[in-house]
């Protein structure tokens, strides 16, 4: 390229730089955000995941208090408070809303069939009726789905690798996590016959809010499982230390599905990166506010999942992680 035309390509980019960021000084974004807790300065990680999603929307112009408002609704895990916050976001005329986990999506749906709505932390939302294929979703949703109700068996997979002799296995999980009550009836049984190909016997406990969580702790307790599998319900993301520590009492093997509940003290996690997540969401976002059609963008689904463990934990259950498991680890916690 000549030099001529090489300063000329770089004056065009520069002048279309200047006016993308012009055209968003002077105009106010708003969007709103329905998630299930605010970020919490004793928890560092909710903190680390906020700071995720506004970083990227920074990187693309957005500065929230300059060209940019964000309404915050907080359902805090009580499903019945989502019709009421989700009526509050739809009335506010918002430029896009962003919603986490199937209630919250199954919520903002019903509010609004107009405003531009963008999922994370949502497992199969086709299934959940949410969308009507992820590669054309028509509608006014899109965003991220994690898969979760998939990765079921991996993880118990890897739990068995973790401790071999374990043959029953107790599942804390949730009702409302927005899927047809049928479809996931059939998911449970699939998952049920697989994990008994594997000897290993699912029971399940089901929780809908913090305060059942002593008298469903003292239930599983009594079933006195090999281990603990945390079904990816909002609910135990919400409890991971106070679940964390009552495993660890009980010298319970523990598996989730984000990092950040190993962090907290649960054994081990397998899925997608929930920042990732985030990030992937917050670019959409960008996507949506500069004139795209959630309708034409395909739902975004992990392609890398990470195994993160907690050694810290596994010493104190009287565990030892097995040296092969170790070293397909993602990220190990000392």
């Amino acid at each position: 390229m000549n030099r001529r035309l090489w300063l000329g390509s770089c004056g065009a980019l520069l002048a279309a730089s200047v006016g993308v960021s012009a055209q968003q000084r002077g105009r106010t974004y708003r969007i709103g955000v329905l998630g299930v807790l605010p970020p919490d300065s004793r928890d560092p990680e909710t903190v680390r995941l906020s700071e995720v999603f506004a970083q990227v929307l920074r990187e693309r112009g957005y500065v929230e208090g300059d060209n940019l408002i964000i309404e915050r609704r907080f359902w805090g895990g009580v499903v019945d408070r989502l019709p009421k916050l989700a009526a509050e976001l739809a009335s506010l005329k918002l430029d896009v809303i962003t919603v986490n986990t199937n209630p919250a999506a199954q919520a903002m749906k019903e509010a609004t069939s107009s405003t531009p709505i963008v999922m994370m932390l949502v497992s199969d939302p086709v299934g959940a009726g949410l969308v009507r294929q992820l590669s054309r979703p028509g509608g006014n949703l899109t965003g991220v789905t994690d898969i979760q109700e998939d990765l079921t068996l991996k993880r118990i997979e890897l739990l068995k690798m973790a401790m071999p002799k374990a043959t029953r296995v107790s599942v804390l999980t949730s009702e409302i996590g927005g899927f047809d009550p049928v479809r996931l009836a059939a998911i449970r049984k699939d998952q049920n016959e697989s994990a008994l190909g594997m000897g290993v016997l699912l029971s399940r406990f089901d929780i809908r809010t913090a305060a059942d969580f002593p008298d469903t702790a003292a239930a599983i307790a009594r079933d006195r499982p090999d281990a603990l599998f945390l079904d990816h319900r909002p609910i135990n993301f919400y409890l991971r230390a106070a679940i964390a520590r009552f495993a660890i009492d009980h010298r319970l093997p523990t598996m989730a599905s984000q990092r950040e509940q190993v962090v907290a003290g649960i054994m081990m996690s397998f899925g997608a990166s929930t920042a990732g997540q985030l990030r992937e969401a917050a670019n959409y976002v960008d996507k949506i506010l500069k004139g795209a059609a959630p309708a034409d963008l395909p739902i975004q689904q992990p392609t890398k999942f990470e195994l993160v463990i907690n050694v810290k934990t596994a010493s104190a259950i009287g565990l030892s992680i097995p040296h092969a498991l170790l070293i397909r680890a993602d990220e190990v916690l000392q």
